[in-house]
């Protein structure tokens, strides 16, 4: 891993997709002057707060917003995590996290593969995810010049065995678009997506939704930068804006030599022990 300013973006965004691109450019504009830069968007960040009817018929324009996106990446020179966009896949979507690299090229992309069916005592009562969209399949590391960069989405942060998965597969630095209700976010956010940053020994940026949405849906904000002792880098409560820090490579290479968690793990111990 080389050095690198990790950036997590928080937004309220709102049904309309151009009004939302027009926010992330407006914050990318507000940058530090630091390169590489690896900026993360929340989930659902281009159109949020309609339903998923209205989130599928985004999905029909994917390749607009795609564009849009490759655009903003290489004006900016930044690599970009486009949080999730939904991508068609028949009468239903895939929520799809891109990442471009700074010349504008998408550099790797991941389906969410934990989909949200749950109930929340909040306004929405009811999270059908399913309902609308598809759960990937594949686990998604990819490379850059400063390291290797693991993607999730949101709820996948309950499910540690995907973030195992990543570190296995040299994850350095761990992504995670979401939009987490104000409920559950003030209960476990901040504990999980520490968590996962001490269980890896990873960085992990968080970028979040925030506020009140069009169809009265409730994010926790909170987006934050997590480093892989689990200290809180930087952190952007409420609010529209952006939580940056400075990620160092010997911080990481010293905890992992220190604690060498990946080796001590009972799957790595019997994969030792079975090729013996």
């Amino acid at each position: 891993m080389k050095a690198v300013q990790l950036t997590a973006m928080q937004l309220n965004s709102q049904p309309q997709p151009q009004e939302n691109l027009k926010k992330v450019e407006h914050w990318l504009q507000q940058l530090p002057d630091q390169q590489p830069q690896l900026v993360v968007l929340p989930e659902a960040f281009s159109c949020f707060g309609a339903g998923d009817k209205a989130q599928w018929q985004q999905s029909q324009n994917a390749e607009q917003t795609h564009q849009a996106l490759t655009e903003l990446a290489r004006k900016y020179r930044v690599y970009l995590c486009a949080g999730t966009v939904p991508t068609p896949n028949g009468d239903k979507f895939y929520a799809t996290s891109w990442l471009f690299g700074p010349d504008g090229k998408e550099l790797g992309n991941y389906q969410k593969i934990h989909l949200f069916d749950v109930d929340v005592a909040d306004n929405t009562k009811q999270y059908r995810e399913s309902a609308w969209a598809t759960p990937g399949q594949n686990v998604v590391v990819v490379d850059t010049e400063f390291g290797r960069v693991g993607l999730a989405v949101c709820y996948d942060v309950r499910f540690p065995e995907l973030f195992r998965l990543l570190r296995q597969q040299g994850a350095e630095i761990i992504v995670l678009p979401s939009a987490f209700t104000q409920v559950t976010g003030a209960a476990h956010w901040q504990t999980l997506v520490t968590a996962r940053a001490i269980e890896q020994q990873v960085y992990v940026v968080a970028a979040g939704q925030v506020g009140t949405h069009a169809n009265g849906r409730q994010t926790y904000g909170h987006s934050m930068v997590i480093d892989p002792w689990g200290r809180n880098l930087a952190e952007l409560a409420d609010g529209e804006g952006l939580a940056s820090a400075f990620a160092e490579p010997e911080q990481l290479a010293e905890i992992r030599n220190n604690i060498p968690v990946a080796d001590h793990n009972v799957w790595s111990i019997k994969r030792k022990y079975d090729s013996n």
